[in-house]
């Protein structure tokens, strides 16, 4: 059997805000074909850790690889240009456009094209393109001239996940899709997380944990800016430090 292929590793990521360490040694992998949840209280250092790999931050110190290659000292727009997409808690999306012109502005930043000056950016078919095929795999094919201010918030959260796939990712940092959702709105976004991860490597920050023990392959446990527990869902479930810190149970051995 073929080794697991490892798309983004961090390796002992510590982040410090003056005297406050925000992120204590935190090393992760993930790899193509899996969904990777980071769950863990407020203040667990989640968003330091999701800012951090997607550029937005610098560690303090450790050291990140995307794709083989040393990324630590990448800026956001070279990680996102080597295949690394990531949406946000809050929405991020233009709401006086159309689901379309979401995509399509999203793909265009991926795929500029500054020699073609003379040419609308409105026809560019490459960027159409891709923000046709993104929209359809999250599910919005049939929402393309809708205005996305009125979506629903779960089909919000669905564009954010398919401006995120017009940039053509390879690993997706999600950031809390499920947030505000429904029984039936969470439903689509766990079938359509599902269908994702057959072609990505997926890092999901999320507290559902409904959600999380159903979606994911491996899961880390965070608790004041440090990893307290990393494995199957199971191990997790199962972990007495996990039971104690974060799901709020006692070990039944003491």
């Amino acid at each position: 059997m073929s080794e697991p292929e490892v798309l983004l590793r961090s390796f002992e990521l510590t982040r410090r805000w003056g005297g406050l360490v925000a992120l204590n040694k935190v090393s992760l992998e993930l790899e193509r074909r899996s969904v990777h949840a980071v769950i863990g209280p407020n203040g667990a250092g989640k968003s330091t850790l999701i800012n951090i790999l997607s550029g937005e931050i610098e560690p303090s110190s450790g050291r990140i690889e995307l794709l083989g290659q040393d990324a630590t000292k990448w800026a956001q727009p070279r990680r996102a240009r080597a295949g690394l997409g990531r949406s946000y808690q809050r929405n991020t999306i233009y709401p006086s456009f159309s689901v379309f012109e979401n995509c399509r502005l999203a793909a265009q930043m991926r795929l500029p094209r500054p020699w073609a000056f003379w040419q609308d950016a409105q026809r560019c078919t490459v960027s159409a393109t891709a923000a046709r095929e993104a929209a359809a795999r999250a599910g919005l094919a049939g929402m393309l001239e809708r205005t996305a201010g009125l979506l629903s918030h779960g089909q919000k959260r669905q564009l954010e996940i398919a401006m995120c796939l017009a940039t053509n990712p390879v690993v997706l940092l999600l950031d809390e899709p499920l947030a505000g959702m429904g029984a039936e709105e969470t439903e689509r976004m766990l079938a359509l997380l599902a269908e994702l991860k057959q072609r990505h490597a997926i890092l999901l920050v999320e507290h559902d944990m409904d959600a999380v023990f159903r979606i994911a392959e491996r899961i880390t446990v965070m608790v004041n800016g440090a990893v307290i527990a990393s494995g199957s869902p199971d191990f997790v479930r199962n972990n007495a430090a996990v039971r104690l810190a974060y799901l709020g149970e006692p070990d039944d051995g003491q």
